[in-house]
């Protein structure tokens, strides 16, 4: 028995969803950040499903560059969120205008 694409297609919205959500409801820079890669493996889930519907690799290809861009975020954005948690441990996102220069 194989599942359908729309099933993933639902599954795809509703994690972008619950990703948005968490994005602008929450105040925690964490929380913020994997809200942002809960969307991003959303989208990377639409991709693969689409590819693997039209029987094209581009999709996939696409995937590829979305986790190579997801992985230089981690890099660089946890870098600075654990640079502003030592400064300041309870920093909330609304903290976060002391960076500018």
């Amino acid at each position: 028995m194989s599942v359908s694409a729309t099933w993933y297609l639902t599954l795809a919205a509703v994690l972008f969803t619950i990703g948005a959500v968490g994005l602008l409801v929450r105040r925690n820079v964490l929380v913020m950040f994997m809200c942002v890669e809960l969307m991003l493996n959303a989208a990377n889930l639409t991709f693969v499903t689409f590819a693997r519907r039209l029987n094209d690799i581009a999709g996939q290809t696409a995937v590829f560059f979305v986790l190579v861009v997801a992985a230089a975020e981690v890099v660089v954005g946890l870098g600075i969120i654990v640079s502003i948690y030592r400064r300041r441990p309870g920093a909330t996102a609304d903290d976060l205008h002391g960076l500018k220069g």
